[in-house]
């Protein structure tokens, strides 16, 4: 007795084949991530518009109330922050079908992989840029103007000058400072963060303050990038802190409502097969938005790159 023709091929099973890409990116993307991960996230999917506008009200103060006296009305000063939404990203490969044939299986798994890095990794630059804005810096500035509100985070107060003789090592006096910093304008104590780069992870192992206490926390260590936590403040290293020349590394201490990310479309892959190419188009992308909430909830430092 005949089977038939209803068999299962490559053509008409191609409806399961960008479910699997898309887990596996978006797996990739997230493990990749650590700047998205701490700061404010507002989530704009599925919703039409180019720019978000954020109510940015400034805090009231009490007054006295007297006897037999009306109660004093606070004026409203409240104002807004628009956060455009216009980056849009993509990672795409054609792969040709001698390719698929011959190919290891794990070729999916490293172009999934490399897609989700590339996607996280631009995330991340979009918002360490942003660091450089804290403090009444001047985003994207060059020459002087180039992290001019950064401090060197060997004392978490001197400006970074752009000289490599300028810049520090992390010492436990620079972290207080910088914490000092916050606290002085009224920075909530909760979701902090400390992010730096690898050579400066290295350097605060050797601080006794952050060896007694990165073993307390709240069991959240497997946050991506988390090597532990120094007076309150959880500390992530990132190998993607901004190399601001050949000296010098750039890292942030931040509340996470001092900047935020707006995203409208989450990662996502799609397949098409180019039949004049002989091969299938695979594409991973996302649409999102960052901007600055608040200029004073973060302090951004620089380190020696060696």
């Amino acid at each position: 007795m005949a089977l038939g023709t209803d068999h299962s091929t490559i053509t008409t099973s191609a409806n399961f084949i960008p479910e699997l890409w898309s887990d596996e990116v978006i797996g990739a993307y997230k493990s990749n991530l650590v700047v998205a991960n701490l700061v404010t996230k507002m989530s704009h999917k599925g919703k039409k518009g180019d720019s978000i506008n954020i109510p940015k009200p400034n805090r009231g103060a009490a007054s006295v109330k007297a006897a037999g006296s009306q109660v004093t009305l606070i004026a409203d000063t409240a104002g807004t922050l628009q956060i455009n939404i216009n980056k849009h990203y993509e990672y795409s490969k054609l792969i040709e079908d001698i390719a698929e044939v011959q190919a290891l299986a794990s070729m999916r798994k490293f172009y999934t992989d490399d897609a989700g890095h590339a996607l996280a990794t631009q995330v991340d630059d979009d918002l360490f840029a942003l660091f450089e804005g804290l403090q009444g810096g001047t985003v994207g500035g060059t020459g002087a103007a180039a992290w001019e509100k950064a401090v060197i985070a060997g004392d978490g107060s001197t400006l970074y000058t752009g000289s490599s003789s300028n810049a520090s090592d992390i010492t436990d006096a620079g972290i207080r400072a910088m914490l000092l910093t916050l606290d002085d304008a009224d920075v909530p104590m909760d979701s902090r963060s400390l992010v730096l780069p690898p050579i400066a992870s290295n350097d605060l192992l050797g601080i006794n303050r952050f060896t007694e206490q990165q073993f307390i926390g709240s069991g959240d260590a497997i946050k991506t990038g988390k090597i532990g936590q120094i007076y309150g403040v959880d500390v992530f290293v990132s190998s993607n802190c901004p190399a601001i020349s050949t000296t010098g590394r750039v890292g942030a201490m931040f509340h996470k409502d001092a900047v935020v990310f707006a995203e409208q479309v989450g990662v996502r892959t799609q397949t098409q097969y180019k039949q004049e190419y002989l091969g299938d188009l695979f594409t991973a992308d996302t649409i999102y938005g960052v901007g600055e909430l608040r200029n004073d909830g973060g302090v951004a430092f620089v380190v020696p790159s060696s």
